[in-house]
């Protein structure tokens, strides 16, 4: 037998209405605030996550699955199935020319992501992703929109109690400053450092505080190090930027705290980086990551733009919801005519009522035991009932039947 590969799931039966229910409070949440859908190809070039994610993160030097394949000339292009959806919105963003629109540019996603890592609760190597993506404004008024809208979300799945840890990283002039103390305060511990970190401390140094190695962590706890770590290193807009967004955050009564060793494990963030958890577990779970990446567009060919989004995973999210019981449908036909049946079910279907009959020609005992378990009404076509043109309709929750006269009184006794 041919199984799925490790780290795949299918997705059927009853889980697939909680996928539904997910995707749709996603898109009521998103597109009532101006966010349009956006669809973008599974695999891009591989060029596009080594430039634009960062080559000194674990997506880009562990996790991603690259092959080569033979161009229109026969020449060899390296391809990349997408890690994760930010770049491949920028890419799509500068592509087809959006800057020249008027900002804000406002983009939410739902789809699949690979990664090659190690499967466990709730992470796959193939898995899903839900996000947006905000390009245009450089106000924390764009921070305080998309940190309430992942908030908002959140809650509409039924995920309360939410905390958001927040962070800035600075500028581009802030950050230099700060990855130079970085790597000036762990020089001494070099050779203690895991290998990933070795190469971080060389490409990028703020990755280090994200390690989670365990000997990397006791490092990072030294209180000479610690005081480097958790020093002020933010330039005075910068400060004012995110001042502004914590007060927004406090009049919306939304929690946060700061959290100075949060950096996220993207190269492109600067100024604003959050991570949102959850309680529902019991222990406190993130369940949404995101932060502003104003440098990133410019990085890969666009002209400068400000931007800032999150993702969530949604196999995450499924683990932590209440399931969604799947809805029976409108109604079953019973008939041994099955011509009829056939034909008053597709007269259903063609006004919006989801319908089933029996495909086997089985007994009218058979067929109601088939339609008490996946129907809320079962219609009865009896030879009486083809014979004088009415239908039997039967109530599979109460039992009660009823005569209905024609096919408008059938579809306005349902409404009612």
């Amino acid at each position: 037998m041919i199984k799925a590969q490790r780290g795949t799931k299918d997705i059927f039966g009853d889980e697939i209405a909680t996928w539904h229910w997910i995707f749709e409070n996603a898109k009521n949440i998103f597109q009532n605030a101006g966010f349009n859908e956006i669809k973008t190809p599974i695999f891009e070039a591989t060029e596009l996550f080594n430039r634009g994610v960062g080559d000194s993160t674990d997506i880009v030097n562990k996790e991603m699955y690259t092959f080569s394949v033979g161009g229109v000339e026969k020449k060899e292009t390296s391809i990349t199935l997408r890690p994760e959806n930010t770049a491949g919105v920028v890419r799509s963003f500068i592509e087809h020319n959006l800057n020249r629109q008027s900002p804000p540019q406002k983009f939410w996603y739902f789809g699949p992501m690979f990664r090659y890592e190690r499967p466990q609760a709730g992470r796959q190597r193939q898995f899903h992703q839900v996000g947006i993506e905000l390009f245009g404004i450089k106000e924390p008024t764009a921070d305080v929109e998309v940190i309430m809208l992942a908030t908002d979300f959140l809650n509409s799945i039924g995920l309360n109690n939410l905390t958001v840890e927040l962070n800035t990283l600075g500028c581009s002039k802030c950050k230099d400053g700060y990855r130079k103390s970085i790597k000036n305060i762990l020089a001494p511990y070099l050779n203690e450092l895991c290998n990933d970190c070795k190469i971080r401390y060389e490409k990028n140094p703020l990755r280090i505080l994200d390690c989670k190695n365990e000997n990397c962590q006791k490092i990072l706890e030294k209180d000479e190090i610690k005081e480097i770590i958790l020093k002020d290193y933010i330039c005075d807009e910068c400060k004012e930027h995110f001042s502004e967004l914590k007060n927004y955050l406090d009049e919306l009564n939304i929690r946060y705290s700061v959290n100075k060793m949060l950096v996220r494990g993207l190269d492109y963030y600067n100024r604003t980086v959050f991570e949102i958890k959850s309680e529902a577990l019991g222990s406190q779970s993130a369940v949404c990551g995101g932060g502003r990446y104003d440098g990133l567009v410019e990085m890969l060919g666009g002209t400068s733009t400000p931007a800032i989004g999150f993702a969530m995973g949604v196999e995450r999210l499924y683990n932590l919801v209440n399931k969604i019981t799947p809805q029976k449908t409108d109604f079953f036909v019973v008939s041994n005519n099955t011509k009829e049946a056939i034909k008053l079910s597709q007269k259903l279907r063609q006004n919006n009522k989801s319908v089933e009959f029996d495909l086997q020609k089985r007994k009218f005992t058979k067929q109601l035991e088939k339609a008490a378990k996946t129907a809320k009404y079962a219609i009865i076509l009896g030879d009486d009932e083809i014979k004088q043109n009415f239908y039997s309709l039967k109530n599979l929750a109460s039992g009660e039947q009823t005569t209905i006269k024609n096919f408008e009184e059938l579809i306005n006794y349902y409404a009612k």
